[in-house]
């Protein structure tokens, strides 16, 4: 590998290390804790966002909780006692806005992952977890902070965090390996 790969990679760890310490600790732990006792959880995130969204759901499957995203067929309806979780990086995604106005007024709970806590998604969340990281709101001119293009600073940092809410989820929930094992799909 070139030192200037090299650079390029520790750069970018560096970044993620550096957003992911800002997160606020109390603030994953409440947001695994009304994920662990919802009794829906729909997902839902745009573009590579929606990716890392869709990865989270799988692992939530896993763990046994009832997790759904907009957009597949068997998705049910929410209500209350229900979550939405959504990503909007930008905080200003117009298809997340219109579905956390259709979860709430269905008395469901939205729970917002943003980088944007002044955004119009953020005041539309009963819960927000902040992840303090470029997005394409702020990717252009003097407010660039990252080596990575677009959201991706934001997308990377998503990964990394459904991780860590995944081990929080797998203690609180009490699930083993060999049960999140036997929920994996055979259809691959």
């Amino acid at each position: 590998m070139s030192d200037q790969n090299e650079n390029l990679f520790r750069t970018a760890l560096d970044e993620l290390g550096a957003v992911l310490a800002r997160v606020d600790e109390g603030c994953i732990d409440a947001a695994c804790n009304m994920l662990a006792d919802a009794g829906r959880i729909v997902v839902y995130g745009c573009g590579r966002e929606a990716l890392q969204v869709k990865g989270f759901a799988m692992r939530l499957y896993h763990l046994g909780l009832p997790v759904s995203v907009v957009g597949d067929m068997t998705t049910p309806p929410l209500g209350p006692g229900d979550v939405f979780l959504a990503s909007s990086g930008p905080g200003e995604t117009s298809t997340v806005l219109t579905l956390m106005r259709v979860a709430r007024e269905a008395g469901a709970t939205n729970l917002l992952l943003t980088a944007q806590s002044g955004g119009s998604a953020a005041r539309l969340a009963d819960t927000t977890l902040l992840i303090p990281a470029q997005t394409m709101a702020n990717d252009q001119g003097p407010q660039r902070t990252s080596v990575l293009p677009m959201g991706s600073l934001f997308e990377g940092a998503l990964f990394l965090l459904f991780e860590v809410m995944v081990l929080k989820l797998k203690a609180l929930t009490g699930a083993s390996p060999e049960a999140m094992r036997a929920r994996h799909t055979n259809m691959e």
